[in-house]
């Protein structure tokens, strides 16, 4: 449809540096109505930099930004976004619909509070205090905040970090009702089973620079086939001279390598009489793709991918 054509962000060839630290090398990425675009990375690989620009907040060295066709940062593309950033503070002693009321009036043209709280899924929540509310439901005040002033672009930024499993399913239907009413959507996240579930698009950044974009299926489709994985004393060596055109790693106790052809290449592994144990082939998962494609551009990241939690 023509809403889903036009297009909101267009980020072109952006680059930034800090002293002597290449922040952003020559990034483009574009968004548009309806689109939720994912931007992964480790710590430290330029999303919040990008951002940044995105909100006026930095000037690029080159390149250049632009939002609703406007430069970023100009009044009339600020009028139109919402943002929802880590760490924003609410006051304690007010209700939901005070503070929802409170942020209405900041906008010429807000949406009805009935439908910001449908959207939110916050109908039940209007008269308690925010000091009372859990802390998926204080991300959900902050969301309804971002999305009050009727945007045609919100940038959400780790939106559910720190949230249970449940409060965030909860707020993955927030995101969705969202982008359904036309508007697009910038997702970080560090949670990539939700970038998976929730992107149109994907934009992977490491060290500054996209090394993989497209729909989550084409960033799993770069490795190929399907994932191998068992237990076995065996080395990768051992694995690469029964298996030359296969790259194995190691965690732990098991080795894992990917392929295009499984049966063929486990036939060859049972021949060589391998010890195998707890034998595994699956489909590639979103952080597969994101782990080889950041250990291909040099990435080795101190901090492991978060994990979903159960509630």
């Amino acid at each position: 449809m023509q809403a889903h054509q036009d297009l909101l962000v267009n980020v072109s060839h952006l680059t930034k540096k800090f002293g002597q630290q290449m922040a952003l090398d020559d990034i483009s990425l574009s968004i548009r109505a309806n689109e939720v675009v994912a931007l992964l990375g480790e710590n430290g690989a330029g999303k919040t930099t990008t951002i940044s620009h995105l909100l006026g907040q930095l000037e690029a060295d080159s390149g250049s930004v632009r939002l609703l066709g406007h430069p970023a940062g100009h009044w009339a593309a600020k009028q139109q976004m919402g943002v929802m950033l880590q760490g924003a503070a609410l006051p304690d002693n007010v209700t939901v619909i005070e503070q929802l009321r409170l942020f209405a009036s900041y906008y010429p043209d807000s949406q009805s509070l009935e439908q910001v709280l449908n959207t939110a899924l916050l109908t039940d929540l209007t008269q308690r205090k925010i000091q009372t509310l859990s802390g998926g439901q204080k991300q959900r005040l902050l969301f309804a905040m971002a999305i009050i002033g009727t945007p045609r672009l919100v940038i959400l930024d780790e939106p559910t970090v720190g949230l249970d499993a449940t409060a965030r399913r909860e707020f993955w239907a927030c995101i969705r009702a969202l982008a359904a009413q036309g508007t697009a959507v910038l997702l970080t996240t560090h949670y990539l089973e939700e970038a998976d579930a929730l992107a149109d698009s994907i934009v992977v950044l490491a060290k500054g620079r996209v090394v993989a974009e497209g729909i989550p299926a084409q960033i799993k489709a770069q490795l190929g086939g399907k994932r191998v994985c068992f237990r076995s004393t065996a080395t990768p060596t051992d694995l690469k001279t029964v298996l030359p055109h296969c790259s194995a790693s190691r965690r732990g106790d098991y080795l894992e390598f990917y392929t295009t052809t499984p049966e063929a290449h486990l036939k060859q592994l049972f021949a060589a009489n391998l010890v195998i144990q707890d034998l595994t082939v699956s489909g590639i998962s979103l952080e597969d793709a994101f782990l080889q494609l950041t250990q291909q551009a040099g990435v080795v990241s101190p901090f492991p991918l978060q994990q979903e939690k159960t509630a």
